[in-house]
């Protein structure tokens, strides 16, 4: 076992998120040490295309856009379930943090001043733009958004900013320490003290301690196995390793964001900001059914109604046939390849390199797959965890909860950058405020148990299961079970077979013994923690019984305000066999509930008025485990902003 170290502040995960956490950290003159399981510059959050959401109206089609409107597409867009006081601190921080990157040097595509073609719900048409704006930062249209937001640099926008804030990382010095994991957080008596680490070059264990401790390690899509976009990394680690403390809750497990178009057959994410360059979406008849389905938005209504929507018609026999299942079109050919080439230019390069074909002239085989994790470690509004002081999360892992039941395309690569901005800031006022002093002899306690549950694994005999084998009867319940229709007896029969795969995790055994550089160690360490992820996310499906953003219950097709109009908390107690569920109030509510504006579900309005429900809020979520703010709740919100803002069109719900 190697040395402890000790640190003000670890950082579990280089992404965007915990980097530019990391980055305000180690601005406020703090000791600061980063964990990655690969280098940087290749985590999950390179993979982010189509752009970063943020209100700076600099086109036409942004014309009158402020963080006002972003916030109330946001919470439309959580269909009510985000806490509002987050989406409105995220909504105003966004444009600082977008114009802060450029000054790090994101090549962001500019405003071009003249005539400009676009497609706009799939008519040609030519926009002027106006001198003025010339160079200026310029926006694509993305689903859910009634102004054009999205901030983009072609379609490789994550690469762009991700190569930037690592630059400031480099800058800054900070300990960024590649291919070392967290295995477990050290913790005692509600307090978080750092975190078990194992390096995957040579398996060997160690530990750093520090006065603030943060879980940025994205999303959990590979409980999905290879039905999701997300990199092989994301296995939910530090979301687990929050789990196993057996104080932090996960938050709104059972919202999981499914995105309209995956590639067909390998799962690569081709970017929304195809549909919104004017993409179309086909069925087998070259039918673009978007347009009567939902006339006001069309391909460009929210990720869940959009899934939901081509998965019907898959459902109803109007897919593609092909030896991978079913898929509809994604049609680019109409945008040109000058178009394809410069701001599509990565998804161009992936249907090459895939599929073998040019998007300018063949259409692109899509279907709905697994995309983005709204549950995560249940934090409040300055990031800290619920039931364990000096625990932050931030990005994907956390629960902050900006995103509700559903996320906006391009909002959680602006999370990453505003969570990580105004996280890291509370990070470092605690960090500053508090002492290291905390016992080496914890250290070692919970270094003694990694190491046996390490040697446990190599010494494990027997024809158990292999730890793939468990892996992939996760994903084939959660993809079958737990996929974008919901049901109960679907749910009852996931939690049941997810209970078994958890008894078969216990059984399971390695064929490669080696102690140290060990693939399949390093996986197997991560498998119990991935299972339990699966798991509270069927049973919070199960109990959810409504239908709400990305969580749609065919027997509830209603989404219940007067029942559910609250966040599932899932706590797994130490030494228990099942986990917990509760519920808090989703937060402070501003804008009252009512309709998205797109969308066809039903809904059960709320009985009580805003004033009392908003009465109870912060009592009860700190009955929930929910610390003390640096601010008073509510602080950051700016009551009733929202008045007099444009109307969103009505949908036609007729038949």
């Amino acid at each position: 076992m190697e040395k402890l170290h000790a640190t003000d502040v670890l950082v579990i995960g280089g992404g965007l998120a915990g980097e530019r956490c990391a980055i305000e950290a180690a601005a406020a003159g703090l000791d600061v040490v980063l964990l990655s399981v690969v280098p940087p510059r290749r985590s999950h959050s390179c993979a982010a295309q189509g752009g970063m959401q943020a209100a700076l109206g600099n086109c036409v089609k942004a014309e009158g856009d402020d963080p006002t409107l972003h916030f109330l597409d946001t919470v439309r867009g959580s269909d009510w379930g985000a806490d509002q006081e987050v989406a409105r601190i995220f909504a105003d921080e966004a444009p600082v943090a977008v114009r802060e990157l450029a000054h790090w040097g994101v090549p962001w595509t500019r405003v071009r001043p003249g005539r400009n073609t676009y497609f706009v719900k799939g008519e040609k048409v030519e926009i002027e733009e106006s001198e003025a704006n010339a160079g200026l930062i310029m926006h694509r249209n993305f689903g859910g958004t009634a102004k054009w937001r999205a901030c983009y640099a072609s379609a490789g926008t994550g690469h762009a900013v991700l190569y930037a804030v690592d630059g400031e990382v480099v800058r800054l010095g900070i300990d960024v320490r590649e291919r070392v994991e967290a295995t477990a957080l050290i913790h005692d008596a509600g307090r978080c003290w750092g975190a078990v680490t194992r390096c995957l070059r040579t398996g060997r264990l160690g530990a750093v301690l520090a006065r603030a401790t943060v879980v940025a390690t994205g999303g959990h899509g590979r409980i999905y196995g290879q039905h999701t976009t997300n990199a092989i990394i994301n296995e939910g680690t530090g979301t687990a390793l929050a789990l196993d403390t057996g104080r932090v809750p996960l938050g709104n497990m059972e919202a999981v964001q499914f995105h309209p178009t995956g590639l067909v057959p390998s799962g690569i994410l081709v970017t929304e900001g195809c549909r919104g360059d004017g993409g179309h979406l086909l069925n087998r008849a070259g039918q673009r059914f978007m347009v009567e389905l939902e006339p006001e938005k069309q391909e460009l209504a929210s990720r869940d109604v959009v899934s939901r929507h081509m998965m019907q018609q898959i459902l109803d026999g109007h897919g593609v046939d092909s030896p991978f299942g079913p898929h509809l079109w994604l049609d680019l050919c109409h945008l040109g390849a000058r178009h394809l080439q410069t701001k599509l230019r990565e998804v161009s390069e992936i249907c090459r390199d895939f599929l073998g074909i040019d998007p300018a002239d063949e259409k692109i085989p899509v279907r709905p797959i697994q995309h983005y994790s709204m549950g995560g470690v249940r934090v409040n509004k300055d990031g800290q965890a619920y039931g364990l002081a000096g625990l932050f999360a931030v990005g994907e892992a956390s629960c902050w909860d900006m995103h509700g039941f559903n996320r906006l395309g391009g909002n959680s690569l602006a999370e990453t950058i505003v969570a990580g901005r105004v996280v890291g800031r509370r990070v470092a006022e605690y960090a500053l405020a508090e002492s290291l002093e905390v016992e080496t002899a914890l250290a070692g306690r919970f270094l003694s148990a990694e190491h046996k549950r390490v040697q446990g694994w190599l010494d494990r005999t027997g024809g158990g299961p292999s730890v793939y084998d468990v892996r992939d009867a996760i994903a084939e319940t959660m993809v079958r079970r737990v996929g974008v229709f919901r049901s109960g007896p679907e749910l009852e029969r996931a939690v049941e077979e997810l209970r078994q795969q958890l008894d078969r995790v216990e059984r399971a055994a390695l064929r490669s013994k080696a102690p140290g550089m060990n693939p399949e160690l390093s996986f197997a360490l991560r498998l119990r923690g991935m299972a339990r992820l699966a798991y509270v996310t069927a049973l919070g499906a199960l109990a959810r019984t409504e239908s709400r953003g990305a969580h749609c219950r065919t027997d509830h097709p209603a989404r219940d305000d007067v029942n559910w109009l609250n966040r599932t908390l899932a706590h797994w107690p130490e030494g228990a066999s099942e986990p917990v569920l509760s519920y808090e109030p989703v937060g402070l509510l501003d804008l009252p509930p009512g309709d998205r504006g797109y969308g066809l579900s039903e809904r059960i309005d709320m009985e009580t008025s805003l004033e009392s429900y908003n009465a109870g809020v912060e009592a009860a979520q700190r009955a929930a485990g929910s610390l003390p703010t640096a601010e008073p709740m509510g602080s950051r919100m700016r009551w009733r902003a929202w008045e007099g803002a444009p109307e969103r069109p009505t949908p036609d719900r007729s038949e």
